[in-house]
């Protein structure tokens, strides 16, 4: 019996180089894995949503406003804004305004309670709830959906009248990834 036949050989045309293949040569890079464990790693840090609304909270002195609103969302998704006004001293006619830029390219489901009066007024949308007595809060629950132009974000501010009479107001921001 010939040893030489029971010794494996490369086939015709591959050269020995070729034939001797690194550990690395047969499986997938180690760059793939780096790549998609750094974007799990920012998925479940919340860098592309997803996570809870922050809390904000502005004293204007007459009043109180703490507004929970997600600073990151995702193209498409549903949205829920919580806004609580509590006023410190008697409002005649507690106004909700809502500048025009931070719901551009957002489509507005509910809002609840329904304002007794809307207007439109210096590119604020604006929601009249009528008077608030020392100490007593309103609480306002806005639903809406990001449309899929908007990519990158809105911002603008939300602000709080006492009629005409500007009470303060502050900016906020939505980023939007796709």
């Amino acid at each position: 019996m010939d040893i030489t036949a029971a010794t494996p050989t490369a086939p015709d045309g591959i050269e020995e180089p070729l034939a001797q293949s690194r550990f690395w040569d047969r499986h997938a890079s180690p760059i793939s894995f780096i790549v998609l464990g750094g974007l799990l790693v920012a998925a479940v840090a919340g860098v592309f949503g997803g996570q809870p609304s922050p809390r904000v909270e502005a004293d204007f002195g007459a009043a109180t406003m703490r507004v929970q609103m997600p600073t990151v969302i995702r193209n498409g998704e549903f949205l829920e804004t919580l806004i609580e006004i509590r006023a410190n001293t008697a409002v005649e006619d507690a106004t909700l305004a809502i500048e025009t830029d931070l719901w551009r390219d957002i489509t507005i489901n509910t809002m609840i309670p329904a304002a007794t009066e809307e207007t439109f007024k210096n590119g604020e949308y604006r929601f009249a709830y009528g008077p608030l007595a020392e100490g007593e809060a309103l609480r306002v629950k806005i639903d809406g959906q990001i449309n899929p132009p908007l990519f990158g974000g809105n911002a603008g501010f939300i602000a709080l009248y006492d009629g005409e009479r500007l009470v303060g107001r502050r900016q906020f921001r939505i980023k939007v990834h796709p």
